[in-house]
């Protein structure tokens, strides 16, 4: 292959963007051939044939995989390995070298229309699970393009919208997931975001797509727009945008060619790019001999029965045993709602539904519709037909959920509820019926209110994928036990979310003023109660936690050990959850915060001791000062939680931490001078003995008064206290300090 630079201007700046909707173009003289990417990421979205439209609905059949949302509440890496493995198996079939996926923005609000593709309103479990799916689809020669980056969490105004966020908040919430799976899984791409950040199009941000993602983290692959991202191409080339997609007839690279012909821009930047983006032909393959759509579908169905979450099961009403008289209601039982909408719309190889499936186990069973999907049909006789079959059964058995036009890619949602009809058809269910079970299918959550209390367990499947309706089935009957855990707090009303003053916006920003205190960071720390909390999840089995040991196993870091028991009759899978809490040092931190956590099965009576290393990051916060990771010396509360606000045990640890010297300077606080670890010492030891009697004990005082102000405007007030020549003296005592 010859080297791209080498090129005339013209051609090697041809690569950077694509020929098409879906492809970049091909270079014989450097042979280098045409690289396909095509959506993702629980699914390949490989359109057939016209590579000159998005055709959304116009692609071949693949499997559709458990998406994001309920990947997150599986808690499980293994899960999100395995969708990636078997993406990667089924894009080399069909001949694509690049899936788009995974996505790891944040849950910043339920109401984000596409949280369905992501994973987590936490940072870590995000992080933990897209650096499983990554390796797991690049194993099989198919590069993956970690999304959307970054700040994307909101549909609103998404293709301009300015995400107007604190340093520290990108690095501790929404930066870390992207951080971790570029610096452990070496993606083959990064997906810029559309909306801008701080007032700059993410395409074209130098800061983030350089500054961090590769000074700092280190990523030597290709960074390719959104579909349509790019507003500048010249800025976004500068700044570390490499691919422009999709194809927009050669406009943006003739502009290209001619910013390096005026010195505008630097060609070298051009063979840079070119060379990042030439390097994507070495994924470029025979298609490989087709896929096992049968052996697909099982392994949909097995990974769907760990992601769904059982919020409540009182007086074990699940599993359903055999021979129960059983109603099943709602229209999603044989109409599945199992994918979001929009550019992860993946053509199913096929879709199971979960009214075939118990049927097949349970024979005394009867359905009734209750609702419709499309407003069609008498609503008040639906629900009294399914009134009537809740009334004969023993249990009743309600699908409810959201349609797809409820939720999708391009718009947000304005409301948690379930549809009215619904809520009145599940009330009118559980007064009817003698116990009464709901199963939840959306890509978010949604609100339990107004008809929890009025029904015995509730099944949250959120999109299970093609084969969804047959593990519902599954953990209904108690084929499996479920396992999942929720990735995302469930509020008791809309307006207790973090941010729910500030989203979506208004007038081309959204301000991110909750900061850290995302999703269960905000209700924990401020004692606000939610229906369910992040983490909840419920089995058919008890588990009990003892034998909590922390170690502290260096400065910043400490390991934890813990013995978890399955005291109950039947086998299942254990989240072992463990977060930090600590009041050290100088900033807010949330109450607790999730630092590790691994799930292990156990068979009934079984043991397990489980031990997990806490490393320099669980233990730290962003310092904007220091621009840098710090560990604050102090005390901090290790925790072994059931859930963020359940607590089971826990063990207070002392870190050393790192001995911050500040940087001072004649523009710092007179606070920070005298607070100065090094400098502060001898500043107050001067300034004391150059006061008259008695006016030293006003020192405190005066610092409550004038702490905050400049030590120049200061000295230049009072500076009879403290001679220029003492201040000067003291900045290089401060400045050798920090240095050594």
């Amino acid at each position: 292959m010859t080297d791209p630079a080498d090129l005339p201007l013209e051609r090697k700046a041809m690569l950077l963007s694509g020929q098409d909707f879906w492809s970049t173009p091909a270079v014989e003289e450097a042979g280098l051939p045409s690289v396909v990417l095509t959506d993702g990421p629980h699914g390949v979205r490989r359109q057939a044939d016209d590579f000159d439209r998005i055709g959304l609905l116009q692609s071949l059949p693949a499997t559709c995989f458990p998406p994001a949302v309920a990947v997150g509440s599986s808690w499980d890496p293994d899960v999100a390995e395995r969708v990636g493995a078997a993406v990667g198996r089924e894009a080399r079939a069909l001949g694509v070298p690049v899936v788009l996926g995974p996505g790891v923005n944040i849950k910043r609000s339920p109401l984000c229309g596409r949280n369905f593709e992501y994973y987590s309103e936490d940072p870590l479990l995000t992080g933990v699970l897209g650096a499983a799916h990554v390796p797991g689809q690049q194993a099989q020669g198919v590069g993956a393009s970690v999304k959307h980056f970054a700040a994307n969490n909101q549909e609103t105004q998404r293709m301009q919208v300015s995400a107007d966020v604190d340093e520290r908040s990108l690095r501790e919430i929404y930066l870390p997931a992207f951080e971790r799976i570029v610096t452990s899984a070496r993606p083959a791409t990064v997906m810029c975001a559309y909306n801008r950040v701080n007032g700059v199009y993410a395409s074209q941000d130098r800061w983030l797509l350089t500054e961090v993602l590769r000074e700092q983290w280190g990523f030597e692959g290709v960074v390719v727009s959104d579909w349509g991202a790019v507003d500048d191409r010249v800025a976004a080339l500068a700044a570390g945008l490499d691919l422009q997609m999709p194809g927009d007839s050669g406009a943006g690279n003739r502009r290209v060619v001619e910013a390096v012909r005026a010195g505008d821009l630097d060609e070298a930047l051009v063979d840079r790019s070119a060379r990042r983006v030439a390097a994507l032909a070495d994924l470029v393959a025979e298609p490989t001999d087709g896929f096992d759509a049968d052996a697909h579908h099982t392994l949909a169905r097995e990974l769907a029965a760990q992601c769904a979450v059982l919020l409540r099961n009182d007086g074990a009403v699940l599993p359903l045993a055999p021979g129960t008289r059983v109603a099943v209601v709602g229209e999603f039982a044989r109409t599945p709602r199992y994918q979001g909408g929009g550019s992860s719309h993946v053509n199913a190889t096929r879709v199971d539904d979960a009214l075939t499936a118990l049927r097949a186990a349970l024979p005394a069973l009867s359905f009734a519709p209750g609702f419709s999907l499309d407003g069609s049909g008498d609503a008040a006789a639906l629900r009294e037909e399914a009134v009537a079959a809740a009334g004969d059964a023993e249990v009743a058995v309600v699908f409810a959920g959201l349609a797809e036009d409820d939720e999708s890619e391009g718009f947000d949602r304005t409301t948690l509820d379930l549809p009215a009809v619904q809520v009145e058809l599940i009330r009118a269910v559980a007064r009817a019926a003698p116990r009464t079970v709901v199963v939840l299918s959306s890509g978010g959550v949604v609100s339990l209110e107004g008809w929890h209390d009025d029904v015995d367990a509730v099944l949250a499947g959120f999109l299970l994928g093609q084969a969804g309706g047959s593990a519902l089935a599954d953990l209904l009957t108690g084929a499996v036990s479920p396992s999942g855990r929720l990735a995302e707090s469930i509020p008791l009303r809309l307006e207790d979310t973090p941010s729910f003053l500030t989203f979506p916006g208004e007038q081309g920003h959204v301000r991110y003023g909750e900061g850290v205190m995302v999703g269960y960071r905000h209700h924990c720390t401020v004692g606000r109660p939610v229906r369910y909390p992040f983490g909840h999840g419920l089995g058919y089995t008890t588990v009990e936690t003892s034998g909590l040991r922390v170690a502290v196993t260096g400065d910043d870091a400490a390991s934890v050990s813990v013995t978890v028991t399955n005291t109950g009759e039947r086998a299942g899978r254990h989240v072992v959850q463990v977060y930090v809490a600590t009041t050290a040092g100088p900033v807010r931190r949330p109450a607790r915060e999730l630092r590790a956590f691994t799930k292990v099965p156990l068979e009934p009576g079984e043991s397990r001791t489980v031990e997990l290393a806490l490393d320099r990051r669980a233990f730290a916060h962003w310092d904007v000062r220091e621009s840098g990771w710090v560990v604050a010396p102090g005390q901090y509360t290790v925790q072994v939680c059931a859930n963020a606000a359940e607590v089971l045990a826990e063990e207070r640890v002392t870190l050393t931490g790192d001995t911050v010297v500040p940087e001072l300077t004649l523009g710092s606080s007179v606070a920070e001078w005298f607070e100065h670890p090094v400098v502060g010492p001898q500043l107050l030891e001067g300034f004391l003995a150059a006061l008259p009697d008695g006016a030293a004990e006003m020192h405190a005082g005066m610092l409550q008064m004038i702490g905050s102000m400049p030590m120049r405007r200061f000295a230049a007030d009072f500076g009879a206290a403290i001679p220029p020549a003492e201040l000067d003296r003291l900045v290089a005592v401060a400045r050798a300090a920090r240095a050594g």
